[in-house]
């Protein structure tokens, strides 16, 4: 328990994760939730939820305003009187904050309420009201369209993740420096939750049993540490090589019989980078199940269907002064779909499986090449993705995981041949960016050979491409190559 506490942890400061590994070895022996501790935790309290949402807005609001003093935060009857004429617009903020950050922000409306007894879909539905009470009334910019579909869904995303992570943790019946340890990590990965366990108490009272939710479920987790090394063509050749740290989590099991709650079993897919130039946070996946169903299970094959939510993003900056371009950058924080999970049990040393999903993108994003206004150097777009990947492996000594993520992304209202795009003003400019559409292309491939014990040679190869066509610019194709050579330790 104490490897998990550490590991769930360091993923809520930003330590990477990875899904469906082919090589699975059981962290600890999974354990049934105690009907006691549903029964206590499940208690709807709606009024205690939304006043801690309305806090939470309004500490953040006089924390920019007093202690900051910044300009957007001094509201007026009149700033939410504009902001209701004007209405929703686009926004001009990077995507590392209109697409991680703000999704994380929702991740605190989602467990304010989610820690106050709501489900998933409750909970969501309140994330909603936050991210909608604090674009209308809180700012003195306009209220911004893609932040009103990023930071609930998103939010719902990030925020179930944190919720099981620090239930993990959690166990209601110690006492002392190691309940005060257990607490404040939890409080780490899921801070909406912890502000409730402060005010009401549980956060320090002992009860009979551990207070875990979903009691221990079937885990599977790896540690990867190495060297990364980037190749970019369009048409010069950009390199650069760092350091790389990945750690792979699955999360419940996705061969199980059905009938689950939305994110009994999820996996993350995440990329920490250590190279000069490019973003601490380069790659972050997550796929949670919302619903499933057997199709076949017979002593051969096993084969379920059910819906799905992914979060993707994918980062990555100028690698030299060669070109000063930037390689890949594209993200879906709002997207949902259908997907199926297959299992050949026919042979006793070999294990075969693999997965199919489809997508619809209701908002995503992906690198311009003309269209830089502010800090905003990407498209907003809808759309649709797809993803397929398998994984072969014999016994535990060596493994082979392949994965295809193909997005098609539509950046539906861009501006005017007529406007130049440094004329856009970046408060009331309200542009997708540049009338167009993108093919994404991200390909992996995994090779794990054992070297002893539970330590594994690890080479990873990545390859994205990106294909632009433009309204009214030149067709732009570039295409990236990445190499991770990693030492991996499985739990």
């Amino acid at each position: 328990m104490k490897r998990t506490l550490f590991i769930l942890t360091l993923f809520a400061i930003g330590i990477s994760l990875n899904s469906q590994t082919a090589i699975r070895h059981q962290l600890v022996p999974p354990i049934k939730p105690d009907s006691a501790d549903i029964k206590y935790y499940s208690k709807k309290k709606w009024l205690c939820a939304g006043t801690q949402i309305f806090s939470i807005n309004m500490s953040v609001w006089a924390f920019d305003r007093y202690v900051q003093n910044a300009e957007f935060a001094k509201i007026s009857g009149k700033t939410i009187k504009n902001n209701f004429k004007k209405g929703f617009l686009w926004d001009n903020d990077q995507m590392g904050t209109n697409m991680f950050l703000h999704p994380y922000h929702g991740n605190l409306y989602y467990n304010s309420a989610r820690a106050n007894g709501l489900n998933y879909w409750e909970s969501g539905v309140f994330a909603l009201g936050g991210s909608s009470m604090w674009e209308l009334f809180m700012e003195k910019e306009y209220p911004s369209t893609n932040d009103v579909i990023a930071t609930p869904i998103g939010g719902m995303v990030l925020g179930e993740v944190f919720f099981r992570a620090s239930d993990l943790i959690r166990d209601d019946r110690k006492t002392g420096r190691n309940r005060v340890w257990r607490e404040i990590a939890a409080g780490v990965v899921n801070p909406g939750q912890a502000i409730v366990r402060l005010i009401n108490g549980d956060a320090y009272r002992k009860r009979p049993t551990s207070g875990r939710q979903f009691g221990i479920p079937d885990l599977s987790l790896e540690i990867s540490a190495g060297a990364r090394v980037l190749e970019f063509r369009n048409p010069v050749i950009d390199k650069g090589i760092g350091g790389a740290i990945d750690i792979n989590l699955d999360y419940g099991d996705r061969f199980n019989d059905g009938g689950e709650k939305p994110y009994d079993y999820f996996t993350l897919k995440t990329n920490l980078s250590i190279q000069a130039s490019q973003p601490l946070l380069s790659q972050l996946n997550v796929v949670g199940r919302l619903w499933v169903t057997d199709v076949i299970n017979t002593r051969k094959d096993f084969l379920n269907f059910g819906f799905y939510q992914h979060y993707d993003y994918y980062d990555s900056d100028t690698i030299s002064s060669v070109s000063k371009k930037i390689p890949y950058k594209f993200c879906t924080p709002a997207s949902f779909g259908t997907g199926i999970m297959y299992k050949c049990k026919r042979w006793n040393n070999w294990s075969v499986d693999g997965y199919a999903h489809f997508n619809g993108i209701i908002l995503g994003g992906a690198l311009s090449d003309y269209y830089r206004v502010y800090n905003r150097n990407y498209n907003l777009a809808s759309g649709f993705s797809y993803k397929v990947g398998v994984n072969v492996a014999y016994r535990d000594k060596i493994s082979f995981s392949s994965n295809y993520e193909a997005y098609k992304m539509f950046t539906w209202k861009g501006y005017p041949p007529s406007e130049n795009v440094e004329d856009i003003d970046r408060q009331t400019g309200n542009y997708q960016g540049d009338h167009s559409q993108a093919m994404l292309h991200a390909i992996s491939n995994r090779l794990d050979t054992k070297l002893k014990d539970r330590y594994y040679l690890s080479l990873i190869v990545y390859t994205y491409s990106r294909d632009t066509n433009y309204k009214y610019y030149d067709d732009i194709y570039s295409f990236t190559a990445e190499g991770r050579l990693m030492l991996t330790y499985k739990f």
